[in-house]
């Protein structure tokens, strides 16, 4: 049986943090990704300054990745929309992107990163991870940063409901007028069960990610173009942005997303990262960033006392992100009912102060 000090599963955002901050005091861990090259997940590819500063500190230069910045948020809910100014710069930037620079520098770091590997299920008793080949990995520690996505022996406790949101994304090609309209913004767009964001990417290409309510999806048909043409008819300034837009691609879809959940407790040598440890509705809330969070303070606790300072470290991250969690959960509950965005929109024109002030609540990097 192979062994390893650390083994990190996963090369997002989440487990190629870990990968460098491991490797850069030397721990020489080993990270293992399914996936043979670059691609895109689910997700908004929205970055906020807490995500911007934590990748700074890793070494990685969004501006150079030509991330495209972020200065104002525009909410819009059916023929309302409120333009409101960050608390500070955001950017965007595609998952594809972001993913292969944070697993480069994993790797020139010095760690051991093996792509096209799966992995089956763990023991978390024995910390021993089955690939689907067969083979055998032991660890002292293991490090979960599996996304959204369960693995065999370490399914997280969480419920996402009775009408559990489905998330959905496809990257867009945009026409230059489309390009000018979003240049430096993000756009949120507000609707019955759920919501749409849309920004641009480092080249050029929109993405267009959305989380609706099963049974908003259902009632569609279960057809996200079909969802997607109805929302279109419910809001006239989304009808006019996606008339602008041609697909450059298929949607992808994540079901059953348990938003407001956080893992309280663990085994020992077992680390949970990312979207295994605490999952952030996306209205306002920053998974990358949560993503960071949760490798830089893991990767500290590992090396502070080893395999044993799993549970600590668990119990910290719960409390760090316990009050952003919270307030992105309350913020997702008002703007998915039709009443609750429409009380929304005149406080954000007439009270900004206070707009931002909420969201400066949801980053989990203290900013």
């Amino acid at each position: 049986m192979r062994r390893t000090p650390a083994l990190i599963v996963g090369g997002g955002p989440a487990g190629a943090a870990a990968a460098i901050a491991l490797a850069g005091r030397g721990g020489s861990p080993l990270l293992l990704e399914r996936s043979t090259g670059a691609h895109d997940v689910v997700c908004g590819g929205f970055m906020g300054w807490d995500a911007l500063a934590a990748l700074e500190r890793l070494g990685i230069d969004v501006e150079a990745l030509g991330a495209q910045r972020i200065d104002n948020l525009l909410l819009v809910a059916g023929e309302r929309s409120a333009l409101l100014a960050l608390p500070r710069a955001a950017a965007g930037l595609s998952r594809q992107k972001l993913d292969a620079a944070l697993l480069a520098c994993a790797e020139d770091r010095g760690a051991r990163v093996e792509r096209g590997v799966t992995v089956r299920s763990i023991d978390a008793a024995t910390r021993t991870a089955l690939l689907a080949d067969g083979r055998e990995i032991a660890a002292d520690a293991l490090f979960l940063a599996t996304g959204k996505y369960e693995l065999r022996g370490a399914q997280r406790s969480a419920s996402p409901g009775d009408d559990p949101p489905v998330g959905l994304r496809m990257r867009l090609e945009a026409t230059p007028r489309l390009s000018r309209a979003l240049q430096n913004r993000v756009e949120l767009f507000l609707f019955d069960r759920g919501y749409a964001g849309m920004l641009l990417q480092e080249d050029g290409t929109v993405n267009f990610c959305l989380t609706a309510a099963r049974s908003r999806l259902a009632a569609a048909g279960g057809s996200a173009e079909r969802l997607v043409v109805e929302l279109a008819a419910e809001c006239p300034t989304l009808a006019d942005r996606l008339g602008d837009m041609v697909g450059a691609g298929s949607w992808s879809s994540i079901a059953r997303v348990p938003y407001g959940w956080r893992a309280e407790t663990t085994t020992d040598g077992i680390f949970r990262l990312g979207d295994q440890v605490a999952v952030i509705a996306s209205v306002v809330g920053d998974g990358i960033a949560i993503a960071l969070e949760s490798a830089r303070m893991a990767s500290e606790h590992y090396f502070e006392r080893g395999a044993a300072a799993a549970a600590g470290y668990q119990r910290s991250f719960a409390r760090h992100v316990d009050w952003p969690v919270r307030i992105a959960g309350w913020l997702r509950a008002t703007v998915e009912t039709p009443r609750g965005a429409r009380v929304l929109m005149p406080v954000v024109d007439l009270l900004p102060a206070l707009a931002r002030s909420v969201i400066r609540a949801t980053r989990v990097g203290g900013y």
